[in-house]
């Protein structure tokens, strides 16, 4: 399996099931016979990861439309019952392995030689973690990192890991710039979930924030950091955007949150994802293929 994009990072943003714009864009890449030789993600982000490096546009899109019909995706009655409003397990764990409803092209994935970076929020050292090819032996092991990186604060517990407890990689932040220029890239494309204007505001009801992680208050003072980081995330990649070193597909408009059930709600989100794709593929040719 060969790549053919070796002098720029791509980044996939987090944001739950607004992530079905980013498959959009992953399913062009795809399409357009562009392989990139390094990518990171976090949250919604690296499950778009885990289907664009496997080649599996068809899996991209159900993982982010089709789901939602399945009556164990999660839900309120799910968080209810303690498995999350999305149902971690199952989405991650189970649905992924042959002869499941969405199987996931482990040998596809673990031939293609690009290197992945899988950011994920380890409770025990109160500090970023970024998984690699290094950590992966078999499909439970991704589908377990993956699952980690997604695992959202209060609506969902966290996910135990071998030695380790994880929540959702967007609680330092969200967009996994920072270990692709630790790992000496310079140049990006960077797949965003909210409109360039978006900037994250303040955490409210820290109190009970507080109270919910009384045995370990760290993952509520990192979750009152994580608007600042975010937003001066935000602003470096304008500020890459602005130097033209970063390629940043926006949405045009979000209008779904990182919950959204509505099928059709999401089918448009995707749509937008490709239209924008299609419309713009050939400016992401040259940015690309220039930086050979």
């Amino acid at each position: 399996m060969e790549n053919n994009i070796y002098d720029v990072a791509l980044i996939f943003e987090g944001g739950g099931m607004r992530a079905a714009f980013s498959t959009g864009i992953a399913n062009t890449l795809l399409e357009n016979n562009i392989y990139f030789d390094y990518a990171s993600g976090i949250s919604a982000g690296a499950s778009v990861l885990l289907n664009y490096l496997s080649k599996d546009v068809e899996r991209g899109k159900k993982s982010f439309i089709d789901i939602v019909d399945d009556p164990n995706f999660g839900g309120w009655s799910s968080f209810v019952k303690g498995k999350g409003f999305f149902n971690g397990e199952y989405i991650y764990e189970q649905i992924a392995h042959p002869g499941q409803p969405l199987p996931f092209k482990y040998d596809e994935f673990k031939n293609n030689p690009a290197r992945f970076r899988i950011g994920t929020y380890d409770v025990l050292s109160n500090a970023s973690k970024y998984f690699t090819n290094e950590d992966v032996n078999c499909i439970e092991d991704i589908m377990k990192i993956a699952r980690a990186s997604s695992s959202l604060p209060i609506l969902m517990p966290p996910t135990i890991y071998k030695t380790g407890v994880y929540y959702d990689g967007g609680l330092c932040g969200g967009i996994a710039l920072d270990i692709a220029i630790k790992d000496g890239y310079k140049k990006f494309f960077i797949v965003r979930t909210q409109e360039k204007s978006y900037r994250k505001n303040p955490v409210k009801h820290k109190s009970a924030i507080k109270r919910f992680f009384k045995n370990t208050p760290m993952v509520a003072e990192t979750m009152f950091k994580r608007p600042y980081i975010y937003n001066e995330t935000c602003n470096l990649v304008e500020r890459l955007e602005k130097a033209g070193l970063a390629m940043v597909v926006y949405p045009e408009k979000m209008d779904i949150t990182n919950r959204e059930k509505d099928k059709i709600k999401l089918i448009q989100t995707y749509n937008q994802g490709c239209k924008i794709g299609q419309r713009d593929v050939e400016k992401w040719k040259n940015f690309l293929y220039s930086a050979k």
